[in-house]
């Protein structure tokens, strides 16, 4: 494929397919199918048909007539003749037509481009047309842009049929055979960019290389192999000159007739000066001058390759880093260093993309002393980006003197730092690009302090040092897809207002930590792996309001934002993920578990208080005590020897009613069935009381105490509770059961009741209960409390 069609299909892919559509049914290649017609059964949907390299002869009205979505549609390289005139007209929206490489033979006959009043790229080039007269057709062609074009004959008048189209480019292919060109051909046309395209050996016309000069202001001449002298001479000649931007693509040159012609142009009106796709020979090995004084603002050099493999390579680059102009670009090359100017250079911008620099650029050697270049204080814009430089730190020293420097680019570079050694960077830096290389967070102490603009994005960095450059003027910082695991503080950078961080490791950022950025207005943290937990519910809630009600704008909320873990539910859009504050706050959940449970349990408490339900439960308490206690009490059989009674009740003569009718019944009963002894039954008259008390107490297993106000102020009372706690050491703690009759406070008791005082601290007492439903409850305890075996039993 020709330079020619190579650009026009990069146009017509660009321009013709940007509104095609992704269905798979819309781009449709039919080339190199031997096909000898259009095919009839093409997709309704096509948007873009591609039947290059067939044996298509004729276009017939209605091939196309099922297509009326078509937009792209090349037929190159085929054997057209003829194409009727309503081919198209069933394809209202085609805009890219290729008909190069076919056997058409009038441009003055070309109907059916009444019918593609839309076609933004025509390519006619490579046919068999004898003239270049266009037909009225060409008229209606109101929005061409990019028309191609190739006759043997071009006369006045031929493009007067396209004297009100404003083209963008107008490309004349010269093609390998006798050729004429009549001066003035082209000052009908109107065109932005005038491309020459030679095919072979031809050499350029004198005539149409003077119009194109005259009457554009982007010339573009292709595939030269020679001629370049001829093409200085006049340009150097002329005295008036339209064109400003000169363009050579794919040519071959020698370094000699390459460094002359550029000497020349610096002397001749043109303002940019670009060679793409160069091939050189016969290389320098010794320096070649270049003119010092020039009109040119801008040079480039773009996929250059060298034939030869011995020469001076400095002598290469001190011819083009001494060129007089304000913008230099040597991009895609070989190139392995670039050497200092000789003299203060007027450069303001350098563009050394994609080469082969190592960190010794711009710096030289003098005996063992590396010396960094002085003479480029005025670049204001440097461009190292696709190189192989390594070291951040070195890197600063080359360029340190460059105090002009404001904007640097470095990304794509294997650029690293550890953090050991002082970096120089020149003073006004503002635009620092420092994307996909190996840098760590050690960088943000290897940064110019004026860097307002700042792009680190495709690094190492984990995690941003506390102590770090304060950066001051830094607005924007781009950190995405690095190894970040939270949000950064921006103690070291207070007027941050953008700060980029896609594609990291964050899974809960901190949103306490924004609060450290008071200026802080674009923030991007979509493509992370979100941990949708409590950690996560301020971060959604900021971006729930990021739309209207916080100075910060979340970018991409909330269609780059999901969940990664936990599992159920990964892919989650986090403003479809709800985290209740009740489950994170642990006063809330204390508050909200807690909460009913000591409701329940004050009212558990009421109502067993209502219902006395403690005392109950201490009754029932005793009761299973006394019994576990008879159960397991071992008492030999001559320790009952002489005992007749369960129990000896000592009670006050004021309490005998109670005693008499209520305590005896329910014990000597028949469902009791106790033998109890008192002192109204058991006493044997004619011997003391004190003998009485004392036989009696003996012929009892347990004693029971009727407790009252009246117990304590009774002397015999006394008398028989002292003889009774004597006879515990015997019988054991349980031998003495008191029945509290009525409440007795402590300070009631006489201190002579001292023992008294002490068993009501230490043992347990049945209290009298005043409601009947508990009288019940309350003789089974006294009962089991007094159960034993009698030797009579």
């Amino acid at each position: 494929m020709t330079p020619v069609n190579a650009a026009l299909w990069a146009a017509a892919i660009l321009m013709g397919l940007q509104g095609s559509s992704s269905f798979p049914d819309s781009r449709v290649d039919l080339s190199s199918k031997n096909l000898p017609s259009v095919p009839r059964d093409l997709p309704r949907k096509a948007e873009s048909i591609d039947l290059s390299c067939n044996h298509i002869q004729l276009l017939h009205g209605g091939d196309f007539k099922n297509t009326p979505l078509l937009r792209f549609l090349n037929i190159s390289w085929n054997s057209l003749k003829d194409i009727d005139e309503e081919t198209f007209l069933d394809t209202p929206l085609l805009k890219d037509l290729d008909l190069s490489h076919n056997g058409l033979r009038n441009l003055s006959g070309q109907q059916y481009l009444l019918h593609t009043e839309n076609l933004l790229v025509l390519n006619l080039a490579f046919n068999k047309f004898l003239t270049m007269t266009l037909g009225s057709e060409f008229s209606s062609l109101v929005k061409l842009e990019t028309l191609a074009l190739g006759a043997q004959n071009i006369s006045l008048g031929d493009f007067k049929n396209i004297a009100k189209v404003k083209l963008r480019t107008l490309t004349l292919s010269l093609e390998n055979k006798p050729w004429s060109y009549t001066a003035g051909s082209l000052i009908d046309v109107q065109a932005q960019r005038l491309q020459i395209a030679l095919t072979g050996s031809r050499i350029l016309d004198h005539d149409l290389v003077a119009d194109g000069l005259s009457l554009f202001a982007e010339v573009e001449l292709m595939n030269l192999r020679s001629g370049f002298k001829d093409l200085s001479e006049q340009l150097i000649e002329r005295v008036e000159t339209l064109t400003s931007h000169l363009y050579l693509t794919n040519i071959y040159i020698s370094w000699k007739d390459l460094t002359d012609s550029v000497n020349i142009l610096l002397h001749t009106s043109i303002t940019h000066l670009r060679i793409s796709d160069v091939t050189m020979y016969n290389m320098p090995f010794k320096e070649t001058n270049v003119t010092q004084t020039s009109k040119m603002k801008s040079f480039t050099v773009r996929e250059a390759v060298v034939k030869d493999f011995f020469f001076s390579q400095e002598a290469v680059y001190n011819f083009f880093i001494n060129m007089p102009v304000e913008s230099l670009a040597m991009v895609e090359m070989p190139a392995i260093h670039m050497t200092c100017p000789k003299s203060h250079s007027p450069i303001l911008q350098l563009d050394f993309s994609n080469c082969a620099l190592s960190d010794s650029i711009f710096s030289r050697v003098e005996g063992e002393e590396i010396l960094d270049c002085e003479k480029l204080d005025n670049v204001r814009k440097l461009n190292l980006v696709g190189n192989n430089l390594r070291s951040l730190q070195m890197l600063s020293k080359r360029v340190q003197y460059m105090k002009s420097l404001q904007h640097l680019d470095l990304s794509l570079n294997s650029l690293v730092y550890d953090g050991l050694l002082e970096c120089f960077w020149p003073p006004n830096i503002t635009n620092m690009t420092l994307s996909s290389n190996g840098l760590t967070g050690s960088v943000f102490k290897c940064l110019p302090k004026a860097t307002e603009n700042l792009d680190l994005q495709n690094n190492q960095v984990s995690v941003i040092p506390s102590s770090i450059l304060k950066l001051g003027n830094l607005s924007s910082l781009n950190l995405n897809s690095n190894r970040l695991r939270d949000l950064p503080v921006c103690t070291g950078f207070p007027l941050l207002s953008e700060l980029l961080l896609k594609s990291n490791s964050l899974h809960a950022p901190s949103v306490n930590k924004l609060e450290s950025c008071p200026e802080l207005k674009t923030l991007d943290v979509s493509y992370n792996p979100f941990t949708c937990t409590c950690a996560l519910r301020s971060f959604i809630s900021l971006g729930m309001k990021s739309k209207s009600h916080t100075r910060i704008k979340l970018l991409s909320w909330p269609k780059d934002y999901y969940c990664t873990y936990p599992e159920a539910v990964r892919d989650f859009s986090l403003k479809d993920i709800s985290i209740p504050e009740v489950s994170c706050n642990v006063g809330l959940l204390a508050a909200a578990i807690l909460g009913p449970a000591v409701i329940v349990m004050i009212a558990i408490v009421t109502l067993c208080h209502h219902l006395d339900v403690p005392w109950y439960m201490g009754m029932i308490w005793q009761w299973t005590r006394a019994k576990h206690r008879a159960r397991m009490r071992q008492v030999r059989p001559e320790d009952l020897l002489g005992v007749e009674f369960h129990a000896f009740v000592s009670y006050s003569q004021h309490d005998a009613d109670w005693v008499q009718n209520s305590l005896l019944p329910n014990l000597e009963g028949p469902a009791a069935g106790l033998q109890i002894c008192h002192h109204e039954k058991s006493f044997v008259p004619g011997k003391t009381i004190i003998e009485n008390i004392i036989a009696c107490l003996e012929k009892s297993r347990r004693s029971v105490f009727v407790l009252s106000a009246n117990f304590v102020k009774s002397e015999w009372c006394h008398y028989e509770l002292y003889f009774a706690s004597h006879q515990r050491l015997a019988w054991g703690p349980d031998s003495i059961v008191l029945v509290l009759l009525e409440p007795l406070p402590q300070y009631l008791i006489p201190s002579k009741y001292n023992q008294l005082k002490s068993m009501m601290a230490r043992h347990t007492y049945l209290e009298w209960p005043q409601e009947r439903a508990k009288h019940m409850l309350f003789w089974a305890n006294l009962r089991a409390a007094l159960q034993a075996d009698l030797p009579n039993a």
